[in-house]
This record gives C-alpha cells, structure tokens and sequence, in this order.
C-alpha cells in the first residue's frame, strides 16, 4: 500500500500511527518489541549520560524500549512519561537532563520523531494529529498546549500537521461502513482526559462519509485519574501519607505535596532532583515513622515508578472482573500488599465517574440531542472497560445501542481517513 496520508494519535500512555492509502484501506504502524510486534507505542522516553569526559553525550531510548531500559538498568537515568499531560500548564516549561536544558517542547519532539522515524513523506504528506477535546490539567491553557503540540511536530520534522478532536477519529472509523444516516455518540477514554462528541453521519458519494459535529466536551478525568485513587488509598499511607515529622518540638504533617506529586505518574520522575532528594531526606530524621519515607525515597531513587504503576494497573484490570483482589508490590527491599475490593475501589472513583457523566451530559445538551435520540454510542479506551463506567452507559443509553472498539487502533485510523478526506476535500469535517 503506498500512503497517501497519515494520522497520530499521540496519547498520555500509548501513542499510534495510521496510515491511509488512497484507496481508503488502513494499515497501523507495528513496533518491535523484546515482547514481539506491537502497534501501540508507549508514551515514554528514558534518557541517560553515556561516555567519559570530556566525550560524554546524553542518549536516550523511547517507547516499549525506554521500559525495558528503565527496568533493568542500574546506573543513572532518568525516565519520563505521560509529558502530553503538560501540554497546559505553565507550571512545567523546562527540565534539565544530566546539565542540558530541556524545553516540553523538545522532550515531545524527540519523543515523536522516534515515532515516526523511517516513515517518508512527512513533510509533503497530509497528516492529522489527534487532540484531546479539553486537555488536562485543573485550568487549562488551550493556546499554550495547541502552540506547545505545532512546535513539538514541527521539531520532529512534520510542520504541515493539522489537528482533530480525538474522539472525532473514532468516529470517523466507526461509521466508515455506515449504511444510512446515523445519530452518533463518541466517547474516548484516554490516559489523561475522556472526551465525548455527537456526531450526525449522512453516507455520501462514492463511498464518502458526510460528518457534521454536533458538539464536543471533554474532562481531564481517566485512567490516570483512576490510578491516581489507588495509590491515594492504598499505597500512599504505606509511604509516609498522614504521618508526622518533629519541628521545633511540635510534631507537624508530612507536607501533602510529595506524596500528591508522588501519586501521579507524569509528575514522579520530575521529583528525582537534588533539591526534593535532600528535603525527604531531612524530614526522614525527624519523622515518627521514618521506615515509610525511606521507602518513597527509595521508589524515586531507584525509578521504581513503572514497576508499581504495573502492580496498580493490574489491580485496577482484576477489578473489572472479580469482586475483590489483592494489590502487590514488592522491590527493592519494599514489600506492600492490600486487599481491594471493587466496592472500595468504585467509592474512590465516585466524584470522577460524576463528572465524567456532567462532561457527557454537556456534550448531548450542546448538541441538542437527548440520550434516547442517539442511535449508536462507540466507546474506546481502556477505561471504557471499567465497571462503573460501562454502567452509566448502560444506563444512560442501554447496553443494545454500546459498541466498543479497539482500545489502540479507533483514534488513529480514523484519523488517518479524515487526513485524507480533508486532503481531497478542505472543507471537510
């Protein structure tokens, strides 16, 4: 197949490439892994000093790599994921990496030519890149985080790229086969934001769809948000969360924001610096309960960030299908095991769930639509799969009307499709 355009879905977790020929037919971009091919490409990047002086230079890996990397290696290094969840916010402009400034734009820059590399064309191609609908963060920046994306693809060698609400994408492979005019509901859960839009597809000439948006809306709650609950309840309190350190005879709480930064993945590996590394240190000889900060100490000396989202993870997909289950995690001389059950669980992620459903029901009142005149609602993401989530659904629309596509392929497909159809058409959706 020769491509004829290209779409991205460049996600908080896992990032695809589509691409389109001009024929219609779709193919996603497949990696290689120790694991075998793969075609979601993990949002990450690991970087490290290779060399002696004066000859040392900064190397790094991206993807399914930098996780096999960060695992087993023992010299310093510095892993970072979910950098898309910076995107809007003004707090995070740079970092530096072994001494070398590091603007957001040029760690996702580089990030993205990993991506795409070997691909031709890129530059000349027409290519559609995936955005959220609302970008995470407590008050989003939307000019900063569209400005911060162009810059980030311009970096990596695709200056041309255009952009497109992510769930928009999904729907676009959802109705590729559509038959007859079609209400649609879209609801993309990703890592860092669920976002939902209405469509109406009319099937036009030549196999060509007619997209009209009715209304988008979004919220920076999902996955990670779920995750974020876990580690709040269950792992926290294991690592110094609530306890106290002594202060000038007064005995105070330990200050919330190490563990609030250590709760949240994209925000972990930032705290690996000399200056937070010194301060745990220093409450560690005042505290009540040292053992559990020289154990948060140890999960940001040693990176052992991935190894416990893993331990989170898998406790967060057991859930989904049994009652209850028992979170292990067990590292570096750290041992932590609790039991929970769904019922736990679904009383931490109850606010979220609710504004997930306040971000839905903005979507069908823009749009004009009540729940009962959709015909079809197409659900993809992760965290489509969660209990309580796939029970609003159900009960907002009924589990006939729910269609759940693949949690890696939807996005980017369809953007690839809509790449092409806007290339032939430029007032296209």
């Amino acid at each position: 197949m020769t491509t004829a355009a290209i779409g991205i879905d460049f996600g908080t977790t896992n990032s695809v490439v589509a691409l389109a020929g001009a024929d219609g037919s779709v193919t996603t971009r497949s990696f290689a892994t120790k694991q075998g091919a793969v075609d979601a490409y993990r949002s990450a990047l690991m970087f490290w000093r290779e060399g002696r002086p004066p000859a040392t230079r900064i190397a790094h890996v991206s993807g399914p790599d930098a996780l096999d990397m960060a695992l087993g290696m023992t010299t310093e290094h510095r892993f970072l994921q979910s950098l898309k969840t910076h995107l809007s916010s003004r707090a995070f402009q740079e970092t530096r990496l072994f001494g070398k400034l590091f603007r957001l734009e040029d760690l996702i820059g580089v990030f993205l030519a990993d991506l795409v590399a070997g691909l031709d064309g890129l530059a000349s191609r027409p290519l559609v890149s995936g955005r959220p609908v609302v970008f995470a963060g407590e008050r989003p920046d939307e000019e900063l985080a569209l400005g911060r994306l162009k810059a980030s693809y311009a970096g990596a060698g695709m200056p041309q790229v255009d952009f497109a609400y992510e769930p928009l994408g999904a729907a676009y492979w959802y109705a590729r086969e559509l038959k007859r005019p079609q209400t649609m509901l879209v609801a993309d859960f990703g890592g860092g934001t669920s976002d939902f839009s209405v469509m109406r597809f009319e099937p036009g000439p030549a196999g060509r769809l007619e997209a009209t948006p009715l209304s988008h809306a979004g919220v920076g709650v999902a996955g990670d948000t779920f995750d974020y609950r876990i580690i709040e309840h269950a792992i926290s309190p294991r690592l110094g969360k609530g306890t106290q350190y002594r202060s000038f005879g007064k005995l105070l709480p330990i200050p919330a924001h190490y563990h609030a930064a250590f709760a949240q993945w994209h925000r972990l590996s930032l705290m690996k610096s000399r200056e937070t590394m010194a301060e745990l240190k220093a409450l560690i000889r005042e505290a009540v309960e040292p053992d559990k900060l020289e154990d948060l100490l140890t999960v940001i000396e040693y990176d052992l960030g991935y190894e416990l989202y893993r331990a989170v993870s898998a406790a967060k997909i057991a859930l989904s299908g049994a009652d209850e289950t028992v979170l292990r995690f067990e590292q570096t001389g750290i041992a932590i095991e609790r039991r929970i059950t769904r019922a736990d669980f679904e009383s931490w992620i109850a606010q979220d769930v609710a504004a997930i459903e306040a971000a839905l029901d903005r979507a069908l009142t823009e749009a004009h639509v009540a729940a009962g005149s959709i015909e079809a609602v197409f659900m993809t993401g992760g965290t489509s799969h969660v209990p309580a989530v796939r029970a609003l659904f159900d009960r907002r629309f009924g589990p006939d009307r729910i269609h759940v596509g693949d949690a890696f392929r939807s996005v980017a497909s369809g953007l690839a499709l809509l790449a092409l159809d806007r290339a032939r058409d430029p007032v296209a959706v």
